[in-house]
């Protein structure tokens, strides 16, 4: 891809670090409301996880999405910004010239190819240590009261404990359940990620500019993240669910099977969480990302 420029995959680690850590709870709660049973409404999924778990469970799976998912977005900066160079080099002959349309989105769902194949790994076994106190048979049985000693026994001892559980009982495969879904909800859902924040960016930024300011890059990143995450739910969802099946039995056959019980059954959840969460946490990414690209490129001018 000519030359690849390394300074895109540190910026976008730095991003995605800062992400995950102001975005965890909510995603905790979205993880709840989309895979689990029980919660109802996203203000008492809130009051139930708190009163349960205390505020630390919030924070449940965090250790290992905080290094995994930081260096997956690494990966997706680092590939959008690079095909991106790599099209305009070869398409115009200038890779600083702007970007149009379909070169944004050959970009983009390349990055959201390219995820899929670090990001499935990484989002199952965040789901799962995510999903430790529901009670999978008891929200599958559809009991009224707890069933003592099932709803509170965790099936992973850690991360580390959980990838050698899946890898026994399903081999590599199992890493990878639901990425087919995940697939179907990056593609198209980074496409409404990078393109939004790319336009916006100009948009908001004033003519004379060299770069967007802190706050352009806020407001975009945040506006970009809520339409991406709002649209792609419907995928979210399939996906959470196919990824948080299998720790006791197997609810789902595959993809059509998740969205056809899905639908009968308990239609969109995590909509409006998504939706909200996206906003800071993509508008931190955005943030972290550009504030982070531009001391590492400052530094290289000063220390060429």
């Amino acid at each position: 891809m000519g030359s690849l420029q390394l300074d895109d995959f540190v910026a976008g680690w730095v991003g995605g670090a800062a992400g995950v850590i102001l975005g965890h709870p909510l995603d905790t709660v979205k993880t709840r409301l989309q895979a689990g049973q029980g919660y109802g409404s996203t203000f008492n999924c809130v009051l139930t996880v708190y009163r349960n778990e205390t505020a630390a469970g919030f924070f449940k799976g965090m250790s290992f999405p905080l290094v995994s998912i930081a260096i997956y977005n690494s990966v997706v900066f680092g590939v959008f910004s690079n095909t991106q160079r790599f099209i305009s080099q070869h398409r115009y002959g200038n890779i600083n010239s702007p970007p149009a349309l379909m070169d944004l989105a050959l970009a983009s769902m390349a990055a959201g190819t390219v995820s899929v194949g670090i990001g499935g790994p990484v989002d199952l076994v965040k789901i799962r240590l995510q999903m430790q106190t529901q009670s999978f048979l008891e929200a599958s049985l559809n009991l009224k009261h707890r069933v003592t000693g099932i709803s509170l026994q965790t099936a992973y001892r850690g991360p580390v404990h959980c990838v050698t559980a899946i890898l026994r009982q399903d081999g590599l495969a199992g890493l990878y359940r639901g990425s087919s879904a995940m697939l179907l909800r990056d593609v198209p859902g980074y496409c409404l990620y990078f393109i939004p924040y790319t336009f916006l960016c100009g948009w908001i930024t004033p003519d004379g500019c060299l770069s967007p300011s802190p706050f352009s890059v806020w407001i975009a990143g945040g506006i970009a993240g809520a339409i991406s995450w709002g649209t792609a739910t419907p995928m979210d969802v399939v996906k959470s669910r196919l990824q948080a099946d299998g720790v006791y039995f197997k609810k789902y056959k595959g993809v059509i099977d998740c969205i056809s019980q899905s639908y009968h059954n308990d239609g969109l959840k995590g909509l409006t969480v998504n939706a909200v969460r996206g906003f800071p946490m993509t508008a931190t990414i955005f943030l972290g990302y550009e504030l982070a690209l531009k001391v590492i490129r400052d530094q290289a001018k000063t220390n060429p």
